[in-house]
């Protein structure tokens, strides 16, 4: 008898802060409602993994965790339905991979811990933490460092993408990131205690605050053009702040619930920032996955992808 698991996967819109503490990596995860779903099937009789071009990660993800739970011999047939575009900072491989190994724990009926995925997830690359609930503080190279910051705060991100691709594992590979990490650590410090006395507060000023400033120092590692002038833009029109992908092509404009959606704010982005060549209209949602059929109605559906000029 085949056995099935069906599990979808926030991605994110970067982090709302990341660097090092005492040389030690980190973020905190900025969970937004764009999936990734995985559907497994494990086939006793099959032995081999057979998945989808391009998921050879989650492929090495899903015999980890078959071997972890004793399954040496299954096979499994990965099937992945994602929203999230690849390369962006948005956590792309990390939702395909904990959807997976999720989906398997479905299958098996047996309840996953995050920190489980997190070992597998961190020995194939450096991962994003969403697949822990909530908003999490995670070292996302070597998992030493883990706290959970609470729930997220009702907040409408309206993701700008300025295009290209980053290569997670070549950008954390960089000889230099250390010393530029180190380089920003006070500042990185100062915007995590921000965000941190955000959320416990429910404060979004405080958590926009914070995610900026770790945006900003940022842009002596991976740039985003025009930044500063972007973040002046938004805040003189309403925004709580700006936070980044630090690893990828994506800001997030930090709004009130619903103006990620405001049509007149999104026109005027587009036309002072004509190098933007995407955005995504979402909101900030809590890690970890989601078993279709339980929880499912509970969330929104994926929100749509749009080129400037075709809103």
């Amino acid at each position: 008898m085949n056995l099935q698991g069906i599990v979808r996967m926030p991605g994110s819109c970067g982090e709302l802060v990341q660097g090092t503490a005492s040389g030690v990596n980190f973020h905190v995860t900025c969970p937004v409602n764009l999936y990734s779903k995985a559907t497994v099937t494990l086939v006793p009789s099959l032995k081999k993994i057979f998945y989808p071009k391009n998921r050879t990660k989650t492929a090495q993800a899903v015999r980890k965790i078959l071997n972890h739970f004793g399954y040496f011999d299954f096979g499994a047939i990965i099937e992945i339905a994602s929203s999230l575009p690849l390369g962006k900072g948005m956590a792309s491989s990390t939702a395909d991979l904990a959807a997976a190994c999720y989906a398997v724990g479905a299958a098996l009926k047996i309840r996953v811990e995050p920190g489980v995925i997190a070992k597998i997830a961190l020995s194939i690359e450096p991962s994003d933490g969403t697949f822990y609930p909530g908003i999490w503080l995670f070292d996302h190279v070597r998992g030493s460092m883990q706290e959970s910051l609470g729930e997220p705060l009702p907040l409408g991100i309206l993701v700008l993408d300025f295009g290209g691709a980053v290569d997670t594992l070549k950008f954390n590979q960089h000889p230099e990131l250390p010393l530029y990490n180190q380089m920003n650590e006070a500042k990185t410090k100062a915007a995590l205690e921000l965000v941190k006395l955000g959320l416990s507060r429910k404060d979004p000023f405080l958590v926009g605050e914070g995610a900026t400033i770790s945006a900003m120092a940022n842009q002596a590692i991976n740039p985003k053009p025009r930044f500063h002038e972007l973040v002046d833009f938004v805040l003189k029109r309403g925004a709580y702040g700006v936070n980044v992908a630090h690893s990828g092509t994506v800001a997030g404009v930090l709004l009130p619930p619903g103006q990620e959606r405001n049509s007149r704010l999104i026109q005027q982005i587009a036309e002072k920032f004509p190098e933007i060549k995407n955005y995504y209209s979402l909101q900030l949602t809590g890690g970890g996955g989601r078993y279709l059929g339980k929880t499912q109605k509970k969330e929104r559906s994926h929100a749509k992808s749009q080129a400037w000029g075709k809103s």
